[in-house]
């Protein structure tokens, strides 16, 4: 049943019509719009390289959904939301409304003290949105009249709210100083190296006796401040270091935040247009470029990661097939990151019929590269396993757009914080033959992005 907090969220186009206004702008910049969004609900979308970035600040509409059928409930809110929505400004559509948000990573998530504000699907409308592409940015206003309202007669009022807003922030940008930075006061793992033998060990023989192919399990470390975790400075370190990677914020209550770098597209479509990949198999990097091709080596031979992996593009393949007209499998090939090399395998092709970007996401969610194989087994052994609800780590991130097409990662190297306290969480694929030793250095290899990013920013 859903908590009384989310069934309070608006979420129909009962309460109003949504309009949306646009105005190019210059002068910005992406961390100086998140600063300025301090004490307010943000959001920050980036694809790897920056090619496509979005930020947004405030909230003029919120879409929550629990049960089975989550996926439904958002496309179907989204749909209403959008359906008589009218968009005016900006030609190009990227300055368009979207929603931000994401899924945990069961149906079944209950919130609990980590995860105290999240519904198992919670989607937020800035109330503006920063979108920038090409060199070129737009900001836009999202807001939600009544029937009776004039469209015509509200445009002049949100242009001078947008022409004011754009000042307020080119101000705030050139003075804003540098956010220090809360002293981090401890690490705790929760797990012991005995507690994820256990684990481990147990997942093997489960694989042995044929009940499943994979598992993936994970465990958290906590992170305790002295004070407020500031987030700009981290998201900068994460840009700085992780470019590859899809960076993301969710904050929909002011310090209750959930962001990270993840290296995996889960979907993207535009249109009938649909891409995926297959991220499963990992190694770290070398000091030197000989120690770092002879790692790559060692995981491009290895017969443990190589099986592991092509469970991942099986799978995928399969549940894709119903929805994809075509599809095409490109070779494997090794994404380097800074501290982590990753097999890939890039998917492509084309839908039967388009219907937006959210099909996809619940067709493959999860995937054998954070659940297993076959999926209803292993997400079983995960619940039994795993002594931490995982929450939304490992679940869809990313954003919807007026047509319903979009963009998701795979919430991987995450973390989620509640004012001065954080829980990063990594994960690692478990086989017939995975050794525990091995997978827990895995694990430690995963949460370092995140643990640097928070250590590296304490002044």
């Amino acid at each position: 049943m859903e908590p009384a907090e989310f069934r309070a969220a608006p979420l129909h186009r009962r309460y109003g019509r949504l309009l949306s206004c646009s105005l190019p702008c210059s002068g910005l910049s992406l961390a100086g719009f998140l600063a300025a969004a301090e004490g307010q609900a943000r959001f920050y979308w980036e694809s790897p390289d920056g090619a496509l970035a979005f930020a947004g600040m405030g909230a003029a509409v919120e879409l929550t959904a629990w049960g089975d059928d989550r996926y439904r409930k958002i496309s179907v809110s989204a749909r209403e939301l959008f359906a008589d929505s009218q968009f005016r400004g900006a030609a190009n559509p990227l300055a368009g409304p979207r929603l931000f948000g994401g899924f945990a990573f069961r149906s079944d998530f209950t919130p609990d003290n980590t995860w105290s504000i999240y519904a198992p699907a919670f989607f937020v409308l800035p109330h503006y949105q920063l979108a920038s592409s090409g060199g070129r940015m737009w900001l836009t206003i999202n807001a939600q009249i009544s029937p009776e309202e004039s469209v015509a007669s509200l445009i002049p009022d949100l242009q001078v709210a947008l022409r004011e807003k754009i000042a307020e922030l080119r101000a705030a940008d050139s003075k804003a100083p540098t956010a220090r930075q809360s002293q981090l006061s401890g690490i705790n793992y929760p797990m012991s190296y005995h507690m994820w033998r256990q684990m481990v060990s147990s997942a093997t023989e489960r694989i042995r006796a044929g009940e499943l192919n994979k598992v993936v399990l994970a465990r958290a470390a906590e992170l305790r401040f002295s004070g407020p975790l500031q987030l700009p400075p981290i998201l900068r370190h994460l840009t700085a270091q992780y470019a590859e990677c899809y960076r993301f914020l969710f904050e929909p209550r002011p310090r209750f935040a959930f962001y990270g770098a993840s290296p995996e597209l889960l979907a993207r479509v535009q249109g009938a247009h649909i891409a995926t990949m297959a991220l499963a198999g990992s190694i770290g990097r070398g000091a030197n470029e000989v120690e770092d091709q002879q790692l790559r080596q060692a995981l491009l031979d290895s017969r443990k990661d190589r099986y592991e992996h092509q469970i991942v593009v099986d799978k995928m393949r399969e549940r894709l097939a119903p929805l994809a007209e075509s599809l095409e499998v490109a070779p494997t090939e090794l994404l380097k990151l800074s501290n982590i090399q990753h097999l890939q395998t890039p998917l492509a092709g084309r839908l039967k019929r388009a219907r937006g970007v959210l099909p996809l996401v619940e067709a493959l969610h999860p995937t054998p590269a954070l659940g297993g194989d076959p999926r209803p087994s292993a997400l079983r052994l995960i619940r039994s396993l795993e002594p931490i609800p995982r929450g939304w780590y490992g679940g869809p991130v990313g954003w919807i757009d007026s047509q319903l097409d979009g963009e998701f990662a795979v919430a991987i190297r995450s973390a989620v914080a509640q004012e001065a306290r954080v829980w990063v969480y990594a994960g690692a694929g478990i086989v017939a033959d995975s050794l525990p030793r091995l997978e827990w250095e895995e694990t430690e290899l995963k949460f370092r992005p995140m643990l640097d990013a928070h250590s590296s920013c304490v002044l």
